[in-house]
């Protein structure tokens, strides 16, 4: 199949030209309701301040800390929460197996209805 040739706006027929040229001429400007561009600049700076905390890009001597700082440090709380999950669940069979489930703390005896 021939390749055409593309038309653009610029090639169009003058009428085009006319009728784009009368429509803008009418069409009012944009109007932004003062409500709606207070509510934007709020939630904007809202979500800044969200992206600074989740994402610091400077340490404690104003220098941007490495994204490798951050990495570790959120390791060791996920290990921190890790290990404590596990030292609990340990617990809570150990208790079970020994009959003694309400021995742990924040876990509730097991019994059965029958």
């Amino acid at each position: 199949m021939p390749e055409a040739p593309v038309k653009t706006r610029e090639m169009a027929s003058p009428g085009f030209h006319q009728a784009i040229a009368a429509h803008r001429a009418v069409t009012p400007g944009r109007r932004m309701d003062p409500g709606i561009a207070e509510a934007v600049e709020r939630q904007t700076r809202a979500m800044r301040e969200l992206s600074a905390r989740a994402f610091p890009e400077t340490g404690p001597d104003d220098q941007p800390a490495p994204i490798g700082v951050a990495r570790l440090q959120r390791r060791r709380e996920a290990d921190a929460t890790r290990a404590a999950a596990l030292r609990r669940a340990r617990a809570e069979r150990a208790g079970r197996e020994a009959g003694m489930g309400a021995a742990v703390p924040g876990s509730a005896a097991l019994r059965s209805t029958a």
